[in-house]
Parts: structure tokens; C-alpha cells; sequence
């Protein structure tokens, strides 16, 4: 019998990150969950996909886009399960079971992991309280991981090919389908520390909401990105 699941990463100038990623994933493999590893690259000029390689990881070359660049390595998945990761993002150790139960009793609904940074204090903690809140109501984002059936997947049209809010896009489409999981997903502070918790908050926020109101992911993009 073949393992289940396709781990996808997107992924763009990661090398740093990207190996605490894929050595949590070592846990999948010795529990014969993983069927393959596939790192979607957007032209990184790091290594990252060399790195990527020398795991075993399946590595796609395109256009830098992560909706477009989740969307690709979606449709060269074998698994009959997805498990979607940031670079940046860790599972924490006891994944493989938290897993196992929702595939075993999800009922074919999409699962998400409460979400945590590599940084300890009263900010970090109240973003991430504040992402697994939203997350209840079905709002879940792509740091926090998502597992979900291939069936699922290709029923609600996948990722669309856009380069930000693509996550914020499939959760939608999966509206009462989407369930916690009992596993953790730490994630990297860097771009919070960099920027500032309040700032970098403030700045999601309101590209949520403005994407709410129906701007353009491409428009948001540029503006998300300006220093």
C-alpha cells in the first residue's frame, strides 16, 4: 500500500529556512505517511532548489507566484492527500499522529494546525491567538499548514494562480469543511521582527480587508511588498 499524502512547499530563495522544514517531515516518512516531497520554486537564486533536491524533495521550476507555484506542484501530486507547508513553517513533533486521526475520522474535510512562532513574548503570542481565533471560523492561513483529501482538492477548484491572498481564496471555497487539528505549526517570526508585530498586523489586516472588498491579489501584491 503507497503512502497517502503529497507534501507541497512553495518555495523562493529558502535555503535558510527550508531544511527545519523538511527535517520535521522526517517524522512522516518513518511513520509511512509521505509518498513524496515537492518543492514548487519561484526562481530562487539561493540554492534552495539544490538543497531541496539533496533531501529528496521533487523540485518544480516557475514563474514567482505562490498561488501559481501551489497550484503546480498540486497537479503533479500523487497522494490521495495534500499537506501544504510554507518553507518557513515546522511542524512540531507528534504531527504524524494528529494526521493520522483526521484522515482517519475527518470525514473528507480540509485540517488545519494551530499556529506558533519561534519566538517567545506577549506579541507573538497574541498574533498567533488571534490566527487560530480566525482560523475557528474558517479562515485559516497558508503558515498554519493544510492538510486535505486530493478529492477535495480538485472538487473546489484548488489554488487559484494569484500571488497573495491564494490561501485566503481556497479556505473560502472550503467553507464548513475545514477543521483544527491537534498538531502545532511554528512558523517564522523574522518578517514580524523585521517589520514590527503592530505594523506587520496591521498591514495583513488590512490586506485581508481590502481583498474582502475585492481588490485586485496582483494590486495587493505590489502594495504588500513595499517597503
Amino acid at each position: 500500500m503507497r503512502a497517502p499524502i503529497s507534501i507541497v512547499i512553495p518555495s523562493l530563495n529558502a535555503a535558510t529556512a527550508l531544511p527545519a522544514c523538511l527535517a520535521a517531515l522526517v517524522e512522516g516518512l518513518q511513520a509511512g505517511l509521505i509518498r513524496e516531497v515537492i518543492v514548487s520554486d519561484g526562481g530562487s537564486e539561493d540554492g534552495t532548489a539544490t538543497l531541496a533536491e539533496g533531501w529528496g524533495a521533487e523540485v518544480l521550476s516557475g514563474a514567482p507566484s505562490r498561488g501559481g507555484q501551489l497550484r503546480r506542484g498540486c497537479e503533479v501530486a500523487r497522494g490521495d492527500w495534500l499537506l501544504v507547508l510554507h518553507a518557513d513553517t515546522v511542524l512540531a513533533p507528534g504531527w504524524t499522529d494528529a494526521v493520522q486521526d483526521h484522515m482517519a475520522g475527518g470525514g473528507g474535510a480540509a485540517g488545519w494546525f494551530r499556529l506558533r512562532f519561534d519566538q517567545r513574548g506577549m506579541a507573538p503570542r497574541l498574533v498567533a491567538g488571534w490566527a487560530n481565533l480566525r482560523s475557528g471560523f474558517g479562515l485559516p492561513y497558508g503558515d498554519q499548514g493544510l492538510l486535505l483529501p486530493r478529492a477535495l482538492y480538485d472538487e473546489v477548484g484548488g489554488y487559484p494562480d494569484q500571488p497573495l491572498m491564494e490561501d485566503v481564496a481556497l479556505a473560502r471555497a472550503l467553507r464548513g469543511r475545514l477543521k483544527r487539528l491537534s498538531g502545532l505549526a511554528i512558523t517564522s517570526a523574522e518578517k514580524y521582527r523585521r517589520q514590527g508585530w503592530l505594523r506587520r498586523g496591521g498591514r495583513n489586516l488590512l490586506t485581508l480587508g481590502r481583498y474582502a472588498l475585492g481588490a485586485s491579489p496582483d494590486d495587493l501584491a505590489q502594495s504588500y511588498r513595499r517597503p
